[in-house]
Formats: C-alpha cells, sequence, structure tokens
C-alpha cells in the first residue's frame, strides 16, 4: 500500500505550484479508486485512515461498500464511472458525489429522483475533452449549454471532470476543463490519475482519482476471494 507516499506527492506538488488559499496549503482531494479491488485491500487501507472512494461501477458499490460503511465511519463514495439512467435511484441512494453526468436523459432522470428522494449527490459534468467518440462526455462545444440546462434543473453542480486521450499531452486537456469551468463559475475539477495526478494539481485539480498507486494492480473478479 502507498498512501502514506502519494499524499507526500499530493502535498509537496501542491507547495511547488503555490496552491495556497487565505496563507494554508490547499490540496485536492484524494479519490482512492477501488473497482475491482479485494476486500482485505480496501479494508486496509480504511484502516489507515483513508475515506474518500471511487468506483466504477454501481453493483460492484451496492454488493462492497453497505458492509464497510457499518465497520468504518465517516466513508464518502464516488461515482466515477458511467452512470445508466435505470440505476440513477440506486446510484443516488448509494453515492455521494457523482462524477458521470453526461447527457440530457441522465439529468432529467437526476432531477425527476432528486425531488422525489428529496436530496440529490454532488455532480460533476464529465466532458469528453478529446472528442473521443468511444469514450462518454459532453462535448466541449457542447459544454456551456448543458451547464446551463443542469442548472435549471436545480441540480446541484459543483464541477467538471474530464478522462483525456491516452495518446495526447494531457496537460492540454487539463488546461481545457479548468478554462471551462472557470467561465461557467465551477470550482470542481475532477482530472488527474495514477500516472498524470501532478499534472493534474499543476492545472488547478480539485479532486484526483489513484488507483493501482494505492492499491496495486486490480484483481479480476475471478480471481478475488470469497467475501
Amino acid at each position: 500500500m502507498n498512501l502514506d507516499a502519494i499524499i507526500k506527492k499530493i502535498n509537496s506538488c501542491s507547495q511547488t505550484v503555490n496552491r495556497y488559499q487565505n496563507g494554508t496549503l490547499f490540496t485536492p482531494k484524494l479519490i482512492a479508486i477501488s473497482k475491482l479491488q479485494p476486500d482485505e485491500r480496501v479494508r486496509a487501507v480504511l484502516a489507515h485512515g483513508q475515506r474518500c472512494f471511487g468506483e466504477n461501477r454501481v453493483q460492484e458499490a451496492a454488493q462492497k461498500w453497505p458492509k464497510f460503511r457499518a465497520e468504518f465511519s465517516g466513508i464518502e463514495l464516488h461515482l466515477v464511472g458511467p452512470l445508466q439512467s435505470n440505476k440513477a435511484r440506486q446510484a443516488m441512494q448509494l453515492f455521494d458525489v457523482i462524477h458521470s453526468l453526461d447527457r440530457p436523459k441522465l439529468a432529467a432522470a437526476l432531477a425527476r429522483l432528486a425531488q422525489e428522494l428529496g436530496q440529490c449527490p454532488k455532480l460533476f459534468i464529465q466532458v469528453n475533452t478529446g472528442s473521443e467518440p468511444q469514450k462518454a462526455g459532453v462535448l466541449i462545444a457542447d459544454c456551456d449549454a448543458f451547464i446551463a440546462d443542469c442548472r435549471a434543473l436545480d441540480l446541484p453542480i459543483i464541477g467538471l471532470m474530464c478522462i483525456p486521450p491516452v495518446e495526447e499531452e494531457v496537460g492540454v486537456h487539463f488546461q481545457l476543463l479548468a478554462d471551462m469551468a472557470a467561465r461557467n463559475g465551477l470550482s470542481g475539477l475532477s482530472m488527474g490519475m495514477s500516472a498524470d495526478f501532478e499534472l493534474a494539481i499543476a492545472h488547478g485539480a480539485t479532486h484526483i482519482r489513484v488507483g493501482s498507486a494505492i492499491f496495486g494492480s486490480r484483481v479480476p473478479a475471478a480471481k478475488q476471494s470469497p467475501a
């Protein structure tokens, strides 16, 4: 487990780029991505004090996190993977933050459920900064209008999220996201993963998503020990 080393890198990078607010060092929130990680690894990170975790699939999170929440207090759970509209109700009841709002149909479903349930997780809009056809996310050209539409639905939009193309300079995409957030009055920037979170911090990330650098390589579900 490399949690302490990651936290040290986050603090060091934040100091290097002079991220201070009112004299206090601002460090982005570390989301430990626990998808496909066996329970013993997740429990070890929880026992070490980490309380913010991310999952990619609603079903996996529903199987994993109720028992951990019964065992550990103060857990904050983030959905960082795609969300199907038919899983929206379950996601809203399970997650504290959703990073993958990416289309009008899902926005409408979340708004309807928010009225029905009387609560809604905080939301990031996912932006497809590389216009990749195989990847989810609002296109750059549509982003400003989509933000306005979500606000008109009274959804609690706190920021933008992106996953840059693998073969392009990620810093360009981080800056694109930061510029879009700034012109729309959004302070949250969910960007940066195990290989590039230091660069994301330099571009203003407020939330970074780190998995393998904390837990090690993911374990396919068939190879995990029975819960």
